[in-house]
């Protein structure tokens, strides 16, 4: 993979990555080009070059960025409620909750993410990669970890914190993603909540622990 170019402004810079993040979101990786990202830019294509080798490379840098940004967030809304936990079906429930809300009204970051979904049989292998480490790998091993911390109180009865992990996401928060294809299509939050706390419970049936119980 090209590396990333050096010269050139760093507003410039700024520019040209949060034009790309718009044009990759709604045109795909294969669709866009380096002359409609100058374009939205304000800049010439050479502008573009002096700062990215190539179309990869600029995307790579972008997905990373987007990522980095959402796994962030997400992280820190496990700090605010998987932390100090005192009511476990309740912050669980609060953190699924406010983690589809953060994925659903992501906006451009969003329209990226359902790009790299879309058209994932032509995105680069290492750049998908890169992506899903930045990204959802990242946010499993966080969760996982909490949910570590949790059996460790005995809040939680877990062998494989990661496969618990997995689990919790996919019954809390992937039935809403696939209902809103990623963020484009409003969910209400009744039904957000909904399908948290029933995903939550089912989660407490399998994991739940001593202390959970008591």
């Amino acid at each position: 993979m090209a590396t990333t170019g050096g010269a050139g402004r760093p507003e410039k810079r700024k520019a040209i990555t949060q034009a790309a993040t718009v044009v990759f979101g709604r045109e795909g990786y294969v669709r866009a080009s380096m002359d409609a990202i100058a374009a939205e830019a304000g800049v010439s294509k050479r502008t573009v070059y002096n700062h990215f080798a190539d179309k990869e490379t600029l995307f790579l840098s972008v997905a990373l960025q987007n990522s980095a940004e959402l796994t962030e967030e997400v992280r820190r809304l496990m700090a605010k409620y998987l932390d100090r936990v005192m009511d476990l079906r309740r912050d669980l429930v609060d953190f699924a909750v406010e983690r589809a809300r953060a994925v659903l009204s992501a906006g451009e970051h969003g329209a990226l993410g359902r790009a790299i979904r879309a058209e994932v049989a032509n995105i680069p292998a290492d750049v998908l990669e890169a992506w899903l480490e930045a990204g959802p790998i990242a946010s499993l091993r966080d969760l996982a970890a909490h949910f570590e911390a949790l059996a460790e109180r005995g809040l939680l009865a877990v062998e494989d914190a990661v496969l618990a992990a997995e689990q919790y996401t996919l019954l809390t928060f992937h039935g809403i993603a696939e209902r809103s294809f990623w963020g484009a299509v409003p969910v209400a939050d009744e039904e957000v909540e909904r399908i948290a706390a029933v995903g939550v419970d089912a989660f407490l049936r399998i994991y739940g622990g001593p202390a959970a119980r008591a």
